[in-house]
């Protein structure tokens, strides 16, 4: 079954850290770019961070020197570690690869909630 699972969201105090991942089945994971998305209530989904199938790595303005994107072709997964967490990243934090022929595999995502 082709699918993404996350896991790692909660909620931290301002100025924390969690570490997302995402583990991928089904499909060849090596050969897919990946990239985590946030969904803010009342916003559309934003890109966050995304990362090649060959490790490079680009990142949302507002995140940049905070998160750190990784992935792991041994062990199939996506990793996102976030510090210095701010009240507005607080969000749905999904996972998706992407495919060079476009194919998109999306997960369900993990709740974040960044909040004193």
């Amino acid at each position: 079954q082709v699918q993404l699972v996350e896991s790692g969201g909660g909620l931290v105090q301002p100025g924390g850290s969690l570490r997302l991942s995402c583990a991928a089945s089904g499909f060849t994971f090596d050969r897919y770019a990946a990239s985590w998305h946030r969904q803010a209530p009342g916003k559309e989904r934003e890109l966050v961070a995304s990362i090649s199938t060959g490790g490079g790595t680009d990142y949302e303005a507002s995140v940049k020197g905070r998160f750190t994107i990784t992935r792991d072709n041994a062990k199939n997964t996506i990793n996102l570690q976030m510090n210095s967490l701010k009240p507005e990243d607080t969000g749905v934090y999904i996972c998706k690869a992407l495919s060079y022929g476009g194919n998109e595999i999306w997960g369900h995502g993990t709740q974040v909630t960044v909040s004193s």
